[in-house]
């Protein structure tokens, strides 16, 4: 597990637990031991799995724990994800945090899920963005990944895109490529005209982002560039538009709806005493 991922958990715990779980602790007793099962309310994709034993983990550990499904599984209501038993304390304390993520993750999961169905039968795959919750870009990229759409950049540290800001910031489409040159990484670029889409061609660029055009509009500029470059365009799109962008003949499409805005899923918790 990613010391980032770990990070995660401990963060929420603390946050969700802080000095101790005053209602457990009333009620419940030190040697209560228990039974839970995590069950599906509507139909999902599911994601966020590995976490579980971790999170319990954290907390001193469980008896047993089973997974009934695997990240990336479709599930549909009442459908039981998995089993933990252990010191109901324990089951009790980490319910929220456990579903908080669970819930998150798979409804990151069960969106890019949409997307990527929409766009089968194309030559067209899905990317996701970095429009992630803050702090938890590595849990809800692996989400996306399990829905079965394509991670693009984790970070601005492992590739470089080339957006309007940087065009202008470098003086030109031409100079902006020139630089990026130099270092070896992929490199990526916006253009927002047709003169900028003939500077970058002529400069070399064989990674282009073609931003809030109409289907229409991509088609035509995609004809132009006559495979001379592999294409992404991104903007607005979303389930509605989608199949539309990817008929289009690019290479992807993205969309940061899959992670800002993706709902929660319906998953409950249900305990037992052993």
């Amino acid at each position: 597990m990613h010391s980032e991922v770990i990070d995660s958990i401990r963060r929420a715990l603390a946050e969700d637990i802080g000095g101790g779980d005053l209602t457990t602790l009333a009620c419940v007793s030190e040697d209560t031991r228990a039974r839970g099962i995590f069950l599906a309310r509507e139909d999902l994709i599911l994601a966020g799995t590995g976490l579980l034993r971790h999170i319990y983990n954290e907390r001193g550990g469980v008896d047993h724990l089973e997974l009934f499904h695997s990240d990336g599984d479709q599930l549909h209501d009442g459908q039981i994800v998995a089993e933990v038993i252990g010191s109901a304390r324990t089951l009790l304390e980490c319910e929220r945090v456990a579903l908080n993520f669970l819930q998150r993750l798979s409804g990151v999961a069960t969106l890019a899920r949409q997307f990527a169905t929409l766009v089968e039968g194309t030559t067209c795959r899905v990317l996701d963005t970095r429009k992630t919750t803050p702090g938890l870009r590595r849990l809800e990229k692996a989400a996306a990944l399990s829905g079965g759409v394509v991670n693009h950049r984790m970070g601005l540290w492992d590739a470089i895109l080339i957006k309007n800001n940087h065009i202008s910031a470098a003086g030109g489409v031409k100079p902006a490529l020139a630089a990026a040159a130099l270092q070896n990484v992929p490199v990526q670029i916006e253009v927002r005209t047709l003169t900028e889409l003939h500077e970058a061609l002529d400069s070399g660029a064989n990674h282009l982002l073609l931003d809030n055009l109409t289907p229409d509009e991509a088609r035509q500029w995609i004809a132009l560039i006559a495979g001379r470059a592999k294409v992404e365009l991104s903007g607005g799109i979303n389930l509605s538009t989608v199949r539309a962008y990817a008929e289009t003949g690019a290479d992807f499409v993205s969309s940061g709806a899959i992670t800002h805005s993706a709902r929660a899923v319906d998953l409950s918790f249900r305990l037992e005493l052993l």
